[in-house]
Parts: structure tokens; sequence; C-alpha cells
């Protein structure tokens, strides 16, 4: 036994059976082996851990590659304790994130898909490691966990343990390793004391390598700042090079800047001439409009009331006369106009304005205006449309008809026997030609440039034989090119001539810059004088300006689209939004819907389409609603088709006066539309309207019946208010004649009854009674409802005026005798009669024509020569109810009278019509700035100034 021990083997014990003392020392003994065997195990493992940690540390010193180190550690790990599997994870901290564990090295390492290679702190084992700073042991691995593979197999390990690599407060890193065998402690207590050596190393290799890259980054910027000192040493060598040649050219340069003053003061002295010039240019032509519109008028006014011969004391001569006088005034205002357009072309300030034309439209506005002029000449005029055409073209309808009669007027002047041809064909697909075919007297080849010129002929002398200005062509010219076209011209003398309009079918804005801006030859440029004057209020104008309007589409309704026996209504609304749903809703109520967002423009296609019926909004941008709805409803073109309308003032009771259909006030719900547009469809459908008569007299009411009957309206008669109120409940009527006087229910009484019905609230009743109405008669008539139209007829013919309008007849559907009666009464407007009105104008011309058309409807005129003479007229006489105010007089003009009025308390609701001359951009604001109520420019349209005075002078 000793034998052994003393040789190392300390696996020995002592067997042997004893007793006493002798058991008491095997004991011992075997005791005493045990103990030295671990006291010899102990030093064993630590000799061991002390010669490997050497080891490791002569291996690590001198690393500077991470990878390099963490391979060598993994493959010398390892097999030193007994791991089969190993992975070596480094901490990553990425920009603005939070710190994690990326897979760095490994050691017989298989990847799998459902294992990351990153993990968080505290994620996974590897993650709770490095959050803890401690070292995790496991055992009992399942065999699911891992497998440890190898050429020969793969089994499962019975061990796992991850350590962290720490330095200082930090973790650098973490070790996993797999082994078939369990972790001895001495094999851990290596593993925590390797890795803190280990965690030094790591730390000291980063440090080297961030001390490399600012190493390498300092010799990048000293090699770069090197650079840069060798550039700044050129620049500077270039820069006293420079010096001294600014040096040189500094007096050069100061010499050149006195000639640039010199040039500058020079330029500055021809813009001043300049602007100058188009200021006494502008002048001139607003001066020479009312210079020749202000005796245009009393021309234009005085020949009308000759024509109409309302006193019938003129031979059917003196009428053709009197026609031909007005005509001439009338070319006389073309040559007017044309001038202003030329003045706006050279300005490059004429606007257009957008729209559907169709050609079929266009086909009859040329039929109608050149056919009776043809047949006149005895020349053949044909107008072509070439199959292949669209329905319409888009573009400014009032430019290409204005282009087209210069075209066919200088074709049938020039043409003395032959043909003259409008051919509208589809030169391009997108092309549109307009071609004037006559077989005239032709151009010669050397004047087809200079026909183009203003003020410019083929044949200038004095002998020649046809006249003109020359500026019909110029102008067509250029709304050619303003409308995104061109004019051409083909001609041989003896032969004939054709002007080719060429047109876009989309109209595509172009720029167009006034012909005066130009620029100076050392590239200052001039300033470009405004020289644009607005366009010339044309007649029947709207008594708001009917200036210069800025390039609009129309909105998509249904004009293309008309067809001979449409239902057609006209929306008159200029809220786009709006108008879009009344649109719609007009269609879905039958109607094919036009739209027209200015008053102008609805009347112009009410007088050229004649809709069934019309939606008005009131509040209009160019024109007053109320003269709208009074113009329709006193033109016998359009008095008969009904007005519904829209708006967002509170006069309902105005609105059916004036002979509306309906009315509606803003805002209005879908379902108060909806049984708008259904009423007036109905309306229109209704072929014969149902009139009521309330009269006891027999006599009397079958008068009535034979003066208003005439197919299209149906008269029931009835002699008490009892009858009339049963009568009215069996049927609807669409209006009513009674007189006051009934025997039981008096006439106020039934209208009373008849308004307290809501199906009969808007129905029209008209009072006639041969009896004079007191002024409490009036009075309870008019407070008797606000809905409820009443009209004092006194006279059989006014009777049949006032059915009418309410009716909606079709005047020219009427026997010619009842016409006639029409037509005179329209010459007399009760309205107007026993009115008086202040004429203020410095012309005796312009005074005397229009003295002469408003005594014709029995007005009472007075008139001052200036607005100061104004002033003590109104004071002299305190019964004027309108003033007609001239604006361009002497001593005192239109402006200053017009403040003067307004100042005074006792005229501040006199009506105050502003009447000028000169058309200019800006007079109506001017007008209704200084406090006129309305506007009009001479020469005065006749029917506009008496609705402009129907208007103004309404009473309620």
């Amino acid at each position: 036994m000793a034998t052994a021990v003393t040789q190392g083997d300390l696996t020995r014990s002592i067997t042997v059976e004893a007793r006493g003392e002798m058991a008491q020392l095997k004991d011992t003994v075997n005791q005493m082996i045990r103990t030295l065997a671990e006291t010899t195990k102990v030093n064993q493992e630590q000799d061991w851990l002390k010669t490997n940690l050497a080891r490791f540390s002569r291996l690590l010193q001198g690393q500077r590659d991470l990878l390099a180190v963490a391979r060598l550690v993994l493959n010398e790990l390892a097999p030193l304790v007994n791991a089969h599997h190993g992975a070596f994870y480094m901490t990553e901290t990425p920009d603005g994130g939070q710190p994690q564990l990326k897979l760095f090295a490994s050691y017989a390492y298989q990847e799998r898909k459902n294992v990351s290679s990153v993990w968080r702190f505290g994620e996974g084992l590897v993650g709770q490691a490095a959050l803890e700073a401690k070292r995790i042991v496991l055992s009992k691995v399942p065999s699911d966990y891992i497998q440890i593979s190898s050429a020969l197999g793969e089994a499962p390990p019975h061990a796992i343990v991850v350590v962290p690599i720490p330095f200082e407060n930090a973790v650098k890193g973490v070790i996993e390793l797999a082994s078939f065998e369990r972790f001895s402690g001495i094999q851990l207590a290596f593993l925590d004391q390797m890795l803190e050596s280990l965690g030094i190393v790591i730390a000291t290799i980063e440090a080297t390598m961030r001390t490399d890259e600012l190493l390498q980054e300092s010799r990048s910027l000293t090699d770069e700042l090197r650079n840069q000192q060798k550039q700044l040493q050129q620049t500077n060598e270039e820069l006293e090079e420079q010096a001294v040649q600014l040096s040189a050219q500094k007096a050069e340069v100061e010499r050149k800047n006195k000639e640039v003053e010199l040039a500058r003061q020079v330029l500055q002295e021809q813009a001043e001439q300049l602007a100058m010039s188009s200021k006494y240019k502008s002048e001139f032509l607003a001066n020479m409009s009312h210079e020749l519109r202000t005796p245009l008028n009393s021309l234009l006014i005085l020949s009308r009331q000759l024509a109409d011969n309302i006193e019938g004391n003129l031979t059917d001569k003196q009428i053709r006369y009197a026609d031909t006088i007005r005509q001439a005034g009338t070319d006389l205002m073309t040559l007017i106009n044309e001038i202003l357009d030329l003045a706006r072309i050279e300005s490059g300030k004429m606007m257009v304005e957008v729209s559907q034309v169709r050609f079929s439209n266009l086909r009859d506005y040329v039929d109608q205006t050149f056919q009776q002029v043809a047949e006149e000449k005895s020349l053949a005029f044909t107008i072509e449309l070439d199959p292949e055409l669209p329905s319409s073209i888009e573009t400014d309808d009032m430019r290409l008809r204005q282009v087209l009669r210069n075209l066919l007027s200088n074709a049938m002047k020039f043409t003395e026997r032959g043909r003259v041809k409008l051919r509208i064909f589809r030169a391009a697909p997108s092309t549109i030609a307009f071609a004037v075919v006559d077989s005239g007297i032709g151009i010669p080849r050397d004047k087809l440039q200079l026909i183009f010129e203003a003020f410019q002929q083929a044949d200038g002398s004095t002998n020649r034989k046809y006249g003109g200005t020359g500026l019909g062509l110029t102008i067509s010219r250029e709304i050619a090119e303003l409308l995104g076209g061109d004019l051409r011209v083909e001609s041989a003398v003896g032969v004939g001539s054709t002007f080719t309009l060429h047109l876009p079918t989309v109209y595509q804005a172009k720029s167009r810059e006034p012909r005066l801006a130009a620029a100076d030859s050392s590239g200052v440029p001039v300033p470009v004088i405004d020289l644009s004057v607005p366009e010339p209020v044309k007649e029947r104008s709207g008594p708001i300006g009917s200036g210069a309007v800025a390039v609009t589409r129309s909105v998509p309704d249904d004009y293309e689209s008309l067809e001979p026996g449409d239902r057609v209504l006209l929306v008159i609304e200029d809220d786009l939004a709006f108008a879009m749903t009344l649109l719609e809703m007009g269609r879905q109520s039958g109607f094919k819907t036009l739209v027209a967002t200015g008053g102008m423009k609805g009347l112009e296609l009410a007088r050229a389409v004649k809709p069934d019926a019309i939606t008005l909004d009131l509040g209009l941008p160019d024109i007053d609603g109320w003269v709208l709805l009074d113009r329709l409803k006193h033109d016998p073109a359009t008095r008969h088709i009904p007005v519904h309308v829209i708006s967002g003032l509170d006069e309902e009771r105005r609105s059916l006066q004036y002979g509306a259909l309906g009315f509606l006030q803003k805002p209005a719900t879908v379902e108060s539309l909806q049984a708008g547009l259904s009423g007036i469809h109905d309306f229109v459908e209704k072929r014969v309207k149902n009139l009521l008569v309330v009269e006891d007299d027999p006599v009397q009411s079958q008068a009535i019946a034979d003066l208003i009957g005439d197919g299209d309206v149906s008269t029931t008669s009835v002699a008490t208010g009892e009858t009339a109120l049963a009568s009215l409940q069996e049927r609807s009527y669409d209006c009513v004649v009674m007189d006051l006087r009934l025997p039981g229910m008096s006439g106020f009484e039934l209208i009373e009854r008849i308004k307290a019905d809501p199906r009969h609230r808007r129905l029209p009743v008209i009072v006639y009674t041969g009896r004079e109405l007191t002024d409490e008669d009036k009075q309870r008539l008019h407070g008797l409802a606000q809905t409820v139209i009443i009209k004092d007829v006194t006279t059989m013919e006014r009777l049949l005026d006032e059915t009418a309008l309410f009716l909606h007849r079709v005047e020219t559907n009427l026997p010619e005798r009842k016409q006639r009666v029409l037509r005179r009464l329209a010459k007399s407007d009760p309205q107007l009669a026993d009115r008086n009105v202040l004429v203020v104008d410095d012309d005796l011309r312009n005074i005397f024509a229009l003295t002469s058309l408003l005594e014709g409807h029995k007005m009472h005129v007075q008139y001052a020569e200036n607005g100061r003479r104004a002033l003590h007229k109104l004071e002299e006489n305190s019964d004027i109810d309108v003033v007609l105010m001239d604006i361009m007089m002497p001593d005192m003009d239109g402006y200053e009278a017009l403040r003067k009025i307004r100042e005074r308390a006792q005229w501040k609701d006199l009506p105050v019509i502003a009447l000028t001359a000169k058309a200019m951009q800006g007079d109506r604001e001017k007008c209704l700035e200084a406090g006129a109520s309305d506007y009009i420019t001479k020469p005065v349209d006749a029917d506009q100034l008496l609705s402009l005075l129907r208007v103004c002078l309404y009473q309620d």
C-alpha cells in the first residue's frame, strides 16, 4: 500500500478485516489516501488552469484583428474544455440604436432557419447573459434543441454554457459552447477568467483599430490640406494677375459706365415720350369715341323715332328714308368700333370668350345676314358644309362671326356678277377651314400682302371705284392669330379671290406680346405702355359695362346636341357649381339644358335659341337681373318664355309682378328645385292655358272671353266669388281676371280667400274694373299679400297685354289685329307715364333726342346743360323721379355732380343713371363709385334705357 502511494497511485485502499486499533489505523490510512488524492486533484486542476490561462495570454498577445482573435479563441478553447460546438457573438451598436449581439465566428456551427444570428440584449440566452453579465449553464438539454453533427452522424449535447465577455462595465461579446459531457467546475472557472482577459484584448484591439482609423484620417486630411495649400498658392498667383488686369480695366469700366448712364437717360427719355404718346393716343381714342358717339346718339334715337312712326303721319318713303339714316349711323358706329378694335390689337389686349359654336347656327347666321345682299346684287350665294365636319368648334363665336362678316362683305362688295360661296370643311384632323370664294375683280400678286396692312387697299388711288377704310382684313388677320389660326389668300385678277380662315377645333390660348414691346440694342427693355382700349359697348348691351371679358370656357351643357323639337331650359347663373346642379336637374326633368354665366350671354341665347323656359339669378356680374327680366318680358321674341327666378334676394312679389312664372330663394333644397323644375315642365307641356274670369256682367264677361281667347286659352266665366272658389277647387288655372264689385262676396274678400290656399298663392290675379280706384282701395290691394300679383287694368287693350304676359302667350301666334294692339301698347308704358325725368347733357342734340324718346312714353322731361345747373334744377323741383346724367360736361362734370347729389340726404335714394360716350374700361366702376345707380353708354339703346328706367322707378 505504501509502495503504491509512493508511486503516485492514490486509487488504492486497505480492505483487510481488522479490529480494535488495527481497524482504526486502517480507516485513518484510507482517509489520508483520499485526502491526498483530493489535494493532488485540486493542485492538478490549478496547474491546468494557470497553465492554460498563461497559454491563452501568450496566444492573444500582439493580435490586431478581431476576427482572427475570435477564430483563434474558439479553435483553442473548444477542444480544451471538451466542447464540440461553439459560437462567438460580438456587441455592435447601430447609429442611434440599441446595442445588439451579432454572430462573428463559430466552431462546428451549422446555420438553421429558425435560429437568428442577431440578438438584442435580453433576447434569448445569448442576450440575457449579456444583459446580466453572468454565465448561464444548461444541463439536460432536450434532444431536439440542437444537434452536433459530423460525417459519421449527429447527436444532441448534454450541456451548454453561455459566457459573456466583460470589460469594465460593458459586455464586448458572448461565447456559447455545447458539449457531450458536463462542464466541470475548473472548466467553468477557466472560462470566466479567460474571458475577462479576452475582454481586455478585444477592447485593446478596438482601441488600436480606432487609432489606426484616426491616424489614416489624419494622414488624408494632411494630404488634402497640402493640396489645398498648393491650390491656394496658385489661386493667389492668379489673383495677383487679375488684380493687375482689374486695375487696367477700372478706367475702361468707368468710361463705359458713363456711356451706359448716358444711354439710360436716353432710354428714359424715350420711355417717357412713348408713355406720353400712349397717353395722348388713348385720350385721343377716348375723346374721338365721345365726339363721334355723341352726335350718333341723337341720329340713331331720332331716326328710330321716325321709323317707328308713332303718330302715323309719315309716308312709306319717309319711313324708308329714316331707316336709311339709321343704317348709315349704324355703319358709322361699325367704323368707330373697327378703329377701337385696331387699337386693342396693337396693344395686345383683345380678349376672347370661348364657347361651343355649332356650324348649323353659323350657317343660319351667315345666310340671314348676306342672302338678301346677294339677291340685291343678283349674285349666286351658297354655303357648303363638309359632311365630315364635327357638329361644333370651340372658339369665340363673336370674333369668328366678325371675321366672316368682313370676308363676306368684301366678297360681295368686289363682285359685280357671278357668285360668292362660303365653304366650311376639315382641312386637317384638328383644323377647320372657312373659305370665302368669289368671282370678283381679283387682287394683283404684288398687292396680296399690302391688303393686310392697316388703312391699305389694293386700289388706294383717289379715283378708286370701291370705298372702305382698309381695316377689315387687318383686324381679321389679327383675330385669326388670336384664335390660334391664320388667314390666307389666293387671287387672280379678273378671276376672283379665295380667303381661307384656318382655326383649331379646340381653342388654345396663345401668348401675344403688345406690338410696342421692344428692347434697346443694349439689352435694356423699353417699358411696355398699355394702349388697350376696352371693347366698345355694343347695341343692346347691359347697363353694366360690356367691356372685354377674360378667356373663359363655357359649362359643358347641351348646346351642341340641340335638335328640333327638344324641350330646352336656359339656366342664367354665374355660380358655376350651382349652374352645374341646375344643368343636371334640368336634364333629369326632361330638358336639354343650356347654361349662361352672364346676363348678356343669357339674353343672346334667349333670342337665338328661343328656349322653352328660363331660370334666372338676379345677382349677375354684367347686368342687373331686374333689367334682364324686364328686357325678356318686353321683347316680343322672348316675352312668352316662362322665367323662374332663383335668387338669394327675398323678392318673390316683385319677381312675379315682372312676369316671372315662379320664385325660389337661395339656398334652395334639392326637393324645392325638383318641384320648381317639375312645375316648369308641366307648364311648358300645357298647350292650352286656363283663364278664370270672375264678372257678374254677362256682356262684359263675354267681351273678355272674346278678347283673350284664340285657341291657346280656355276661358271659364263665373259670376260670383263663391262660384270662383268652387271652380278653383275643381281645376287649376293659370290666371284670374276679376272685377272688385261682385254680388255676395266682394273682390277683396275673394282675393284673400284665394291667397289663403297654398295651391294658389302664386296665381296671377288681374283686377279689371271700370271705376277709379281710390288711394284706400290701392293700399288695400297692395296690402293683401306679398305673393299675390295685382294689376290695375282700366282698358280692354291693356287687359289683353297683361293676360298675354301672365299666360306666357307667343305674340306671333296671335291674330294680326291683336299683334298690332300689343305693338302699340309696347310704345306707351304706364310705369313711365307721368314720371318726371331730368336730362343732364351739354349737347342740345342729345337733349332733344332723349326728350323725344321719353315724351313718347308720356314722361315729363326737364333738362340741364351741366352738373351745376342740374343741382339747381333738383333744388327747384322736388318731384323729379329720375336723373339721366351725362359724364363729360363743362364747368361741373357728371362725376362731381353725382358726388354732390349723394351728399344731400333728400337725394340719397334718387335714381341717377350715368350716360357716357367714351365706353372706356373702368367707366362703369367710376360712375358707381361716384354714386350712380346704374350705367349706360352712348349711342343709347332705347330698349335698354327704358328697361333701366322701369327698374329704377319700380314701386311695390
